[in-house]
């Protein structure tokens, strides 16, 4: 059981790194929010533009949040 959280902290470590790099890549929001939602897309998770909206910026108050 606890190889099996171990391996869930690293993918979602992982997930939230590469959430982080497209964030922070030197694209303009609405190209990068466009590439998250094809990759969640390809998940087989579907969001409106509101909800995507809403995620990115979670998503960026949290890793601001970080580093400071």
């Amino acid at each position: 059981m606890k190889g099996l959280n171990i391996l869930a902290a690293f993918i979602t470590g992982a997930a939230l790194g590469v959430v982080a790099g497209v964030l922070f890549a030197p694209e303009s929001g609405e190209d990068t929010r466009i590439k998250i939602a094809e990759i969640l897309r390809k998940k087989g998770i579907k969001l409106s533009r509101n909800e995507m909206e809403d995620l990115c910026d979670e998503i960026a108050a949290e890793l601001k949040g970080d580093m400071d």
